[in-house]
């Protein structure tokens, strides 16, 4: 028996606010970051990619549910990527690099699926309900 969310609509408004931060972050030009070393920005894409995966691991309950938003976060990864490259080319550059990593990082929060931690946002959401109903 699977865990059932109390707010399910304000843990999907987050995912999908997170996921609506993370195109915008990426479609706006870039800031001056100063030098940083040749392709330090991998680790920040595989981060932000695996937290968006084990975010949505832990969201949806059923593994179709799982697989589609991987896979949904794969072609969004890349599409950003494509969009870089043509949407913002002054600012922004498409980067075959940065789409790989992307995609690693979503493979890597998919783990999440296999652990207990999956459940963590679940029980996040019942000790929060719980709380207010004891106010």
């Amino acid at each position: 028996m699977s865990l059932r969310f109390v707010r399910p609509r304000l843990w999907s408004g987050l995912w999908v606010a997170a996921l609506a931060a993370t195109v915008a972050v990426s479609l706006l030009p870039a800031p001056y970051l100063g030098e940083a070393p040749q392709g330090s920005d991998k680790l920040g894409h595989l981060l932000a990619y695996a937290l968006l995966s084990a975010y949505a691991m832990a969201l949806f309950a059923s593994v179709r549910g799982r697989v589609l938003a991987a896979a949904g976060l794969v072609l969004l990864g890349a599409a950003i990527e494509v969009a870089q490259g043509t949407l913002v080319p002054e600012t922004r550059s498409m980067d075959a690099a940065d789409a790989v990593a992307n995609a690693a990082g979503v493979l890597l929060g998919a783990l999440v699926a296999l652990t207990p931690a999956r459940d963590a946002l679940v029980r996040l959401d019942r000790a929060l309900a719980a709380g207010l109903a004891r106010r």
